[in-house]
């Protein structure tokens, strides 16, 4: 179907598809601002002392188990899945609610590139023993035709 197009068309089709991308991004852009998500976050027994003092981080972002989530045993666990642990310079340990987990999003990455290898790789075999078989059947057709002459 895609070879039947002329070379002319086929650059308008990219150029406009281009142009949309660039207008879709440019869209996003201007709606989503910066400050638009909410960042405030739930925190252990209404503790904010890491608001107002600095604080030195304990346990970094890591998801919480099954049971604090269903439990509600902790509040921060409610919103995001995630907390971590803050120690403030008075002393003070609290739990804060996070947004996003290092390691997970990193391991998700790279199962996500894993698996796109995995299907370029399986689509480049399948599109070459494709050829293969067309030019083997053409090779065919050719010297049939040659054969009955």
């Amino acid at each position: 179907m895609i070879e039947n197009l002329s070379k002319k068309r086929m650059v308008f089709g990219i150029s406009c598809l281009i142009l949309l991308t660039i207008v879709v991004l440019i869209i996003e852009s201007k709606w989503m601002k910066a400050g638009t998500r909410r960042q405030e976050f739930i925190i252990e027994n209404n503790s904010t002392c890491w608001k107002r003092e600095t604080y030195e981080v304990i346990k970094d972002c890591h998801p919480c188990t099954a049971f604090e989530i269903a439990s509600r045993s902790q509040g921060v666990c409610v919103l995001t899945h995630n907390k971590e642990v803050l120690k403030c310079m008075s002393g003070e340990i609290v739990t804060r609610s996070c947004d996003r987990v290092a390691w997970l999003d990193e391991k998700h990455y790279w199962s996500f590139q894993i698996s796109l290898t995995i299907v370029g790789c399986l689509s480049t075999a399948v599109s070459f023993l494709r050829q293969k078989s067309l030019n083997r059947r053409a090779m065919l057709k050719i010297q049939n035709q040659l054969g009955t002459c």
